[in-house]
């Protein structure tokens, strides 16, 4: 059916009202400021507000925000938990043995960053930009991406409302509207769905290493005031994953007596009996970890991909007629385990480059100065002395942190050597047959907790009459090949409840897929091994509602 579409033109179109998105809408309005000029920018966002879908750690390096906004701190940016003590911990089941602060590699010290909630910082970053003059409009899914004849971007199509379960629109129905621009960022987060299609159109990824992504999977908590610590910092590595699962933890203890604590799990691991969810909860009853939340209150829960690959895996940056910013390209920092100050920086880089193309008068090009300016900017000094930590970490926990440390302390990041990752993280997994089941223990409903709970204080929701947006390029592989070869993982790596296996009229077994209840992580679309699931935008507004995470 041939639907009839409204049209509106600007200057620049962002995808995303994350921090790159929004820094990137910032700076070119600062930019035209100062040059007395008029700039058009819209920003597009699919959660119900911005920080709807954030979620992160997260500690801040201020270097990003500090050259967005000097004044930052005046502005009323949350800062209010400045790191005071920084621990990595290396745990077996029972015991916890600190790395002496001496031995702490600099990408360990926190000192001058702050614990922030990030949702919070995107929601001060949207005010900022509006009182610029950005146009933002959350709860509008960027669903696909427009192109002129000559095969540049021209814009993004927002996502129809009102299309029931068969596909056909309702009552409700409101067909989605046409944003064109000259220039169109893509700030979609870790596995954008459009960044993905452009990738692929436009061969961004040659020359690159694949991808590496981890699930960080995330819970807030009301604690203790008597063992609160405002500023404390620790990080872990070791149990309850394996040796040769790259991974780890933070805790990290906000303003008013919460503690973000979370657990980050490599997709790249290869027993498709691992949960990243139920690792998550088995670590909490760790003797170190659970005196901290002993007699306190679980307050939220979330889960996110993670693009972790670096440098090395870092696409072509611009296409004709737009460009990948923030976590869509992958400019986060692993070895830090930093994103946002990263983030803000690519954002603005871009952000110079197109305001620089639009003065000149050019439209729907490259925009070759992005990459330059990122080429000689301490973002990729940065990145470039970060860039065996991933590599290296692959090789096992403790093979992999005896080279970081040669890395990272002997060299300081200038090893005259470079190590790369071959396989994408889908390739990682072995048959079922060739590994041990692992055994979780049941959830106490105190400490640790199932699925469901889980995702209903995430305020997770989406239209129920909708296509699902979790597609399946063929039907019969999540039996055929998932369940049969690899004993259905997706079953487990999906922090949601998403998929499961029940029985058939038939007596087999089907994939069931409760869309509802998805919090937009992206882990199915990287992990699966046959990269037949494919995560497409569903109708505004749909999924989690984080309040501060």
């Amino acid at each position: 059916m041939e639907i009839e579409r409204d049209s509106m033109e600007f200057d620049v179109v962002v995808v995303g009202a994350g921090p790159a998105g929004l820094s990137a809408a910032i700076r070119l309005k600062q930019l035209a400021a100062e040059q007395g000029s008029e700039l058009s920018v819209c920003v597009v966002e699919k959660g119900s507000e911005p920080g709807a879908h954030i979620l992160s750690g997260a500690v801040m390096d201020p270097r990003g925000i500090a050259e967005l906004f000097p004044d930052w701190k005046e502005r009323g940016a949350p800062h209010s938990a400045p790191v005071t003590d920084d621990q990595l911990l290396f745990l077996t089941e029972k015991s916890a043995r600190a790395l002496p602060g001496w031995m702490l590699p600099s990408c360990f010290r926190n000192h001058g960053n702050y614990i922030v909630s990030l949702g919070n910082v995107v929601r001060w970053l949207a005010q900022q930009a509006e009182a610029l003059g950005v146009e933002i409009y959350p709860g509008f899914p960027a669903a696909d991406v427009l192109y002129h004849d000559n095969g540049a971007v021209k814009g993004i199509v927002t996502g129809d409302m009102g299309i029931g379960h068969d596909g056909q629109p309702t009552d409700a129905f409101q067909p989605g509207m046409e944003l064109h621009a000259k220039y169109t960022f893509f700030a979609e987060g870790s596995r954008g769905h459009l960044g993905r299609r452009l990738s692929e159109r436009f061969e961004l990824t040659a020359g690159s290493d694949p991808q590496s992504y981890g699930i960080g999977i995330k819970e807030l908590w009301d604690v203790d005031p008597a063992v609160h610590q405002t500023g404390k910092v620790i990080h872990t590595a070791g149990w309850p994953l394996a040796a040769d699962t790259y991974g780890g933890s933070f805790m990290y203890h906000m303003e008013n007596h919460q503690i973000a604590i979370g657990l980050v799990v490599g997709l790249s691991y290869r027993n498709p009996y691992l949960s990243p969810f139920e690792e998550f909860q088995r670590f909490k009853t760790h003797p170190t970890i659970r005196r901290f939340l002993e007699g306190g209150k679980r307050v939220s829960y979330g889960a996110r991909a993670i693009t972790a690959g670096g440098i090395n895996a870092l696409p072509k940056l611009t296409f004709p007629g737009g460009c990948l910013v923030g976590c869509d390209a992958g400019f986060l920092n692993a070895s830090r385990i930093k994103g946002i100050h990263a983030a803000i920086k690519s954002g603005s880089l871009a952000a110079e480059a197109a305001f620089e193309a639009l003065a000149a008068g050019r439209s729907g090009d490259e925009l070759v100065g992005y990459p330059e300016r990122f080429s000689s900017s301490w973002l990729q000094d940065e990145l470039h002395r970060a860039r065996n930590f991933k590599p290296a970490m692959s090789k096992g926990l403790w093979l992999g942190t005896m080279l970081v440390g040669i890395d990272q302390v002997v060299f300081r990041g200038k090893a005259p050597i470079t190590m790369h990752t071959a396989k994408a993280d889908h390739e990682y997994l072995l048959p079922a047959a060739e590994c041990e089941p692992i055994v979780y223990p049941k959830p106490d409903g105190k400490l640790t907790f199932d699925r469901l709970s889980s995702v209903f204080i995430s305020n997770t929701a989406h239209e129920e009459n909708q296509p699902a947006h979790l597609t399946l390029k063929d039907q019969a592989i999540p039996v055929s090949v998932n369940l049969a070869e690899y004993a259905g993982p997706e079953a487990r790596y999906c922090p949601a409840g998403v998929y499961e296996f029940v029985d058939d009229e038939k007596g087999g077994q089907r994939l069931q897929i409760n869309a509802s209840n998805c919090v937009h992580c992206k882990t199915c679309d990287i992990k699966d091994p046959r990269q037949n699931i494919v995560w497409v935008t569903p109708e505004g507004g749909g999924g989690p509602n984080y309040p501060n995470m």
